[in-house]
């Protein structure tokens, strides 16, 4: 039988990459004593006042149709949040989806297509690929170099571009490094995206979750409006990431033409989880607030419990719920280490090498677990580290 391309273009770019995941899942299953720090499951539940909202609009008999731009509660909420960054959004500037995956695959489907290069940072999230191949562009990708804390650098953007070039996709704060791009950084790239005549789409799912440094965009650019489109939603900033609540912002042109691809997808989200996303943005909710906390004190937990260790070192995340631990000095690749870790000391990690080349020699931790679990997947680390250490000490 006959299959279209996408199935191919895409055969290697889905689950494949949480292969250590699952089978950590499948361990913890059997009984095995797993420490899971893999993926990005906030561990508060989303606010009680959430929860209520979303039940009453329910009970309200908010579950029928909806339709393709958005619920108007939630549409006007969303215009109000994105006024405050920037003078002149309207709700022509909005359109709602189910999470910021969905927005992000209704968007590169509105402006990329065969042949079309689109530039992304390497690192990168591991769903990024897939959704650029999935309309047939491909991804150029630009170096994020550690020594720079992985914020990318307007040079090596240039000298990445290459004529087939359309869209540059931005990820700020950034998965998997924790990375907060500054506004003259984002000046300096935003120059480059003129100079190219690229649009900018911006994941900025992890905005409220920036530790010490200050969250920019260029959505907040006035030199950069005309081509920039911010993806995001509640998964991250509320601890809601079932509810598949997201949107796109963008140039009023952009959604319009926009508009059509998301109404063939979907046409509309759940008016109950609209209205609970509307309550959301419309109420002082402190779920983001602990969150940064936790994973800001969990971050320095686990700089101080490898500390000292050798073969091993801890990059500082500026933002979200995630560290990338370097392990080039251990001798093993991310990859090897990762899955030594897991045979032998039962901590599930993600391997650098699922979030692009640049990262292959790190592990990618989750920080969305008790500071005592934190703790005890630092001395096991530690002790694999010490292992490997002390085996290449005696081949030496």
């Amino acid at each position: 039988m006959r299959y279209a391309s996408i199935t191919s273009r895409l055969a290697d770019l889905g689950s494949g990459k949480w292969t250590l995941h699952v089978r950590a899942r499948q361990l913890k299953a059997s009984g095995a004593d797993i420490i899971e720090l893999t993926i990005g499951e906030p561990d508060l539940p989303p606010d009680p006042a959430l929860l209520e909202e979303c039940q009453r609009a329910m009970n309200a008999g908010r579950y029928r149709y909806s339709n393709g731009r958005g619920e108007p509660a939630v549409v006007a909420a969303l215009t109000e949040k994105y006024r405050r960054r920037r003078s002149g959004v309207t709700k022509e500037n909005i359109l709602c989806f189910p999470g910021t995956q969905t927005a992000l695959f209704a968007v590169m489907f509105g402006l990329a297509e065969a042949g079309d290069g689109v530039l992304v940072g390497d690192p990168l999230y591991a769903t990024y690929e897939g959704v650029i191949r999935s309309t047939g562009a491909h991804p150029v990708f630009v170096p994020l170099n550690p020594q720079h804390g992985f914020h990318m650098q307007a040079e090596d953007l240039e000298k990445a571009v290459t004529p087939e070039c359309r869209v540059l996709l931005l990820n700020t704060p950034h998965n998997p490094t924790g990375a907060v791009l500054t506004p003259e950084e984002i000046a300096a790239i935003g120059a480059v995206a003129r100079r190219h005549d690229l649009w900018i789409v911006c994941d900025e799912v992890y905005e409220e979750l920036v530790f010490d440094a200050a969250f920019a965009s260029p959505f907040d650019n006035p030199d950069l409006a005309e081509r920039t489109v911010v993806v995001s939603s509640i998964s991250k900033s509320h601890a809601a990431t079932g509810f598949r609540s997201g949107w796109a912002v963008g140039p009023a042109e952009f959604t319009e033409r926009l508009l059509p691809i998301s109404e063939t997808m979907l046409f509309g989200q759940q008016p109950f989880i609209a209205d609970m996303t509307a309550y959301a943005l419309t109420h002082e909710i402190g779920t983001a607030r602990q969150m940064r906390e936790s994973y800001s004190h969990r971050a320095r937990l686990t700089i101080d419990g490898l500390a000292g260790v050798p073969g091993v070192s801890v990059l500082p995340p500026e933002a979200g719920m995630f560290a990338l631990i370097d392990v080039s000095g251990t001798s093993l690749s991310g990859e090897a280490f990762a899955w030594a870790l897991l045979e032998e000391e039962g901590v599930a990690v993600m391997p650098g090498s699922s979030f692009g080349d640049t990262a292959r020699n790190f592990l990618r931790v989750s920080l969305t677990v008790p500071d005592d679990v934190i703790e005890e997947a630092c001395r096991r680390i530690a002790a694999l580290a010490l292992r490997c250490t002390a085996c290449r000490e005696r081949r030496a």
